[in-house]
């Protein structure tokens, strides 16, 4: 039995949330799920939306699976991703991006793995207001928290047999913090010669990403750049309906999909899991679940490529409660 931390999250979190849960029970793993709720209506209710509990709840179980959660744009809280990855200092942000087979995309290609730095850059957030026309916002980049993220992009790709690992930077503009990014970089990669290093920088990487994917391996990013091209990775194999992710630490991982929680569709059975379902996946990976996360991957991808029975972002015309039922029956 496995104890783990589940965020419904807001709008339509809790849809995809269910049906993720019934397809990891019918799969046969058994989980006690500490139910946490978080976000906007939290925030009404308890002045805050993270409370502690959730918090808490996440440090003793060490794993959670995190739907959606609303963030204000330009006002309101802070984003509870940002709060949640600071708190637990979940310092690799994990984004693969590769074809699925059913899913139509301009290529069929793709297969990289992006790792963004998560706790420091811009999303630190240390900002002020100096008058009535100018703010300001500080840019943090860190020896350690450079380092680090290199090595866990290094690592994985030594480990899973990929062939190069790309630094992604701004250096020639920015090149106090985004140089720092690169020298650490380099003094990882020096550590690994059987992978092959390369470096570039974001605004050609973008270009080049919607030409020719296939050239890309593992990218490894400082935080602003990894969050804007993980979100230009997800357009390249269908969307952010489809793109997993996860936030790994030390002592504990959030496993969640990336995209946002559509208040416009919310109740209405239509949203699509898939992003969702893939990150359980992965988190069924990370707790050794390898069999379940297998079949249900094998279920799901089934799903796809018939095209049977699909959401109406996926070009079909299927419910949420639809979907997960073809999902099931293939497993």
């Amino acid at each position: 039995m496995h104890n783990i931390t589940l965020i419904p999250g807001d709008g339509i979190g809790p849809e995809i949330t269910d049906a993720v849960v019934e397809i990891i029970e019918k799969a046969g793993v058994l989980v006690n799920w500490d139910v946490q709720t978080a976000g906007a209506d939290v925030a009404e209710k308890e002045g805050t939306p993270l409370p502690t509990r959730v918090v808490d709840s996440i440090k003793k179980n060490k794993v959670a699976l995190k739907a959606p959660v609303t963030t204000p744009i330009g006002k309101g809280f802070r984003s509870v991703n940002v709060q949640l990855r600071k708190e637990l200092d979940l310092y690799a942000n994990v984004r693969p991006c590769k074809n699925i087979d059913g899913i139509k995309t301009r290529f069929d290609n793709v297969d990289i793995v992006m790792f963004r730095e998560n706790t420091e850059d811009l999303y630190a957030g240390i900002e002020r207001q100096i008058d009535d026309e100018t703010a300001e916002s500080i840019k943090i980049i860190t020896k350690k928290a450079s380092i680090r993220i290199c090595e866990f992009a290094f690592d994985y790709a030594l480990k899973y047999g990929r062939k190069n690992v790309t630094a992604v930077t701004k250096a020639n503009i920015c090149k106090l913090t985004d140089g720092l990014f690169l020298r650490c970089a380099q003094e990882v990669a020096a550590k690994y010669p059987q992978i092959e290093y390369k470096e570039i920088l974001v605004d050609n990487l973008c270009m080049q990403l919607v030409q020719n994917p296939e050239k890309f391996d593992v990218l490894v990013l400082p935080n602003l750049y990894g969050d804007i091209v993980s979100d230009l990775g997800a357009g390249l194999i269908g969307g952010l309906g489809v793109a997993q992710g996860a936030n790994i630490g030390e002592n504990c991982a959030v496993f969640e999909p990336v995209h946002g929680s559509a208040p416009d569709i919310k109740g209405q059975n239509k949203a699509n899991p898939t992003a969702l379902l893939l990150s359980a996946i992965e988190m069924l990976k990370y707790i050794g679940e390898n069999d379940s996360a297998q079949k249900i991957d094998f279920a799901l991808r089934k799903t796809l490529k018939e095209g049977k029975v699909l959401t109406m972002d996926l070009g079909g015309c299927a419910s949420t409660k639809e979907f997960k039922d073809e999902i099931i029956k293939n497993l």
